[in-house]
């Protein structure tokens, strides 16, 4: 279907007239465009093409390795129904997602498929315990044709993310099975990834689609923030530049090679105003549902870029954004984990080269669930087996019990509040002065389900299922702090670069404390009910703190994390969450969710 925004009225408003003349002035390009669509070659009788051809874009992003159906909340959409209500839909898996995608080709001559970063990394057990060479393996069946980078495609660093595109087998774990990893069968695109040494991007900016006499470019970047939220070692070495002047830069080169049609993969999203796939972003007006970076993002791109697929909030929107000529302009994201993909309708006009954004059908992008009642396509079903069956010895071992679901949503979740206890717990028996602990949301990838995921029974946790929940082989880290620094760490959650999203540490159950909603800022967290062991925190007394070794780089903006002192570093997050729950469950006398009430919140 064609585009909803207007057309430029200096390039686009113009009355085409066959005259005699036309034969010897116009080229045959141009005169090939201007006929009808039922118009023949009359030397040959065969038709010549429309002026005007529909190309498919199929999108999605965030997919974090998950190639069987994620559990929990984490495998299911919320969807707006007509009378206002909602309902959830299981969704998910790459046997589901295949069999949508070929199912939505068809018919479509023109048809790309792209993707907006995070295809890898935070991954399950499946793709995660092998370097993330099943999801490649997968994508590749997918026939993605481009993506973006993300931020978690930088969680192994520069080298690993360039096997990934390459191909080669692993550097210390050595190859998996008998056949060499070929690698991607699609570029990834990294446009403002610059190697600090030489200052060029590490892989290449930009892809040209090309079929017949149809070509697309597409330019991809990710967040300019990154490294805030990647661990150090992963982007040593690297320079990560503005995504809008990188966007623009790239779009002025296509266009000096001819390539007038572009879209942006972005690896930076925004945060609708519904949870809901449905919900119609441009409600009251155009884009009048979101916000978040993307917004001011979208606004300055070059109008010379005719749509933005978008991702990292996890998020599901379809919105028109205003571009920086007052024209709409796609933008959208297709939540995570292959729950979602977009199919827009890019109208490509063949006189210009470029995409005719008018308002000739609606609408233009449509986000659409991939639910589990379609066919499974046999080849994921295959690749799936194989993996399953190499992981199986690692996967299947039972780690603990569990009596009910352990949840990872909420302000203050379950899981965040159970993974917490964990490493405080760790960090005791390290050092018997720890004192409390602190787990980063975002560190918190899936909740535990009580129902059963394979053969091994309700309520029983395997290594699997933990690695879902803590896939990046983050430390527990042991640092000294003043009661003053304590503070200021839970203030920086709702200040400075998370002031306009926070981010909520999850506390140990020995630390409480109120979040005021309603005040903006650092003052939302109540300095006076700040407790530890039911005391008042002390501002000049040392608190032995423990967090993972991310949050004591400083990531997700808390600088203070990074100011310890007396490190103590110890075994990796997922085997204190293992010992924990060892340690404090059977199937006896299985381990009860967390109650979410060490934060109190005022709204």
């Amino acid at each position: 279907m064609p585009a909803t925004s207007q057309p430029y009225p200096s390039r686009r408003r113009r009355t085409y007239r066959l005259v005699a003349a036309a034969a010897t002035l116009a080229t045959a390009g141009a005169l090939a465009a201007a006929l009808p669509a039922d118009a023949h070659d009359g030397r040959h009788g065969k038709p010549l093409p429309s002026r005007y051809q529909d190309v498919q874009l199929l999108s999605f992003n965030d997919l974090h390795g998950n190639l069987e159906p994620p559990s929990g909340s984490s495998g299911r959409v919320t969807e707006l129904q007509a009378d206002g209500t909602t309902k959830t839909i299981d969704a998910g898996g790459v046997e589901y997602l295949a069999t949508h995608l070929r199912e939505a080709r068809k018919g479509n001559k023109y048809s790309i498929t792209a993707a907006g970063g995070d295809m890898v990394g935070a991954s399950p057990l499946i793709s995660g315990l092998f370097h993330d060479e099943p999801t490649i393996e997968a994508l590749n069946k997918l026939d993605l044709d481009v993506t973006s980078v993300g931020n978690h495609e930088f969680d192994e660093g520069a080298k690993e993310l360039a096997r990934l595109q390459n191909g080669g087998c692993h550097p210390t774990a050595g190859c998996y099975t008998d056949k060499k990893f070929k690698g991607a069968d699609f570029p990834y695109l990294a446009a403002n990834v610059l190697d600090e040494k030489t200052g060029k991007p590490i892989l290449k900016p930009y892809y040209v689609w090309k079929k017949k006499d149809v070509k697309i470019g597409f330019i991809g970047v990710t967040l300019e923030d990154t490294p805030g939220v990647v661990s150090a070692e992963g982007v040593k070495g690297l320079k990560f530049k503005d995504e809008v002047e990188t966007i623009n830069k790239y779009a002025k080169e296509l266009q000096k090679q001819g390539v007038k049609s572009i879209v942006a993969l972005i690896h930076e999203g925004g945060l609708p105003a519904s949870g809901a796939y449905n919900y119609n972003c441009d409600s009251p007006g155009a884009g009048g549902g979101i916000s978040g970076p993307i917004v001011d993002i979208a606004k300055n791109i070059s109008p010379s870029v005719d749509a933005l697929v978008t991702g990292h909030t996890h998020a599901a929107y379809v919105c028109t954004i205003p571009d920086p000529a007052g024209n709409p302009r796609m933008v959208t994201s297709a939540a995570s984990f292959g729950r979602l993909y977009t199919d827009t309708t890019l109208t490509y006009d063949r006189f210009t080269g470029d995409i005719a954004r008018t308002a000739v059908k609606s609408p233009q992008s449509v986000n659409h669930v991939v639910t589990r009642t379609v066919a499974k396509a046999p080849d994921m079903t295959e690749l799936i087996g194989k993996w399953n069956t190499l992981a199986a010895p690692v996967g299947n071992r039972a780690i603990g019990h569990i009596s009910a679901d352990i949840p990872n949503t909420g302000t203050e979740s379950p899981m965040g509040d159970l993974i917490a206890d964990a490493q405080l717990a760790y960090g005791k028996g390290l050092d018997a002065g720890t004192d409390l602990a602190l787990m980063n949301p975002g560190g918190v990838r899936a909740g535990l389900t009580y129902a059963a995921k394979g053969d091994e029974g309700d309520g029983v946790v395997t290594y699997a299922e933990g690695f879902t929940v803590q896939p990046f082989s983050n430390t527990v880290n042991l640092q000294d702090f003043t009661g003053a620094q304590l503070i200021q760490v839970l203030k920086e959650q709702v200040s400075g670069s998370n002031a306009s999203a926070p981010k909520i540490l999850q506390p140990s159950a020995n630390l409480t404390y109120t979040l005021d909603l309603t005040k903006t800022g650092a003052d939302r967290v109540v300095t006076d009910s700040v407790r530890v062991n039911g005391a008042a925190v002390d501002p000049a007394a040392t608190y032995r703190i423990a967090t993972n070794s991310f949050l004591a780089g400083g990531g997700d903006g808390f600088t203070t994390l990074g100011q310890g002192t007396n490190d103590l570093v110890g075994t990796d997050d997922l085997a204190a969450l293992e010992q924990y729950l060892t340690a404090n469950s059977s199937a006896a006398n299985p381990i009860a969710p967390p109650v979410a009430n060490r934060i109190t919140i005022v709204q």
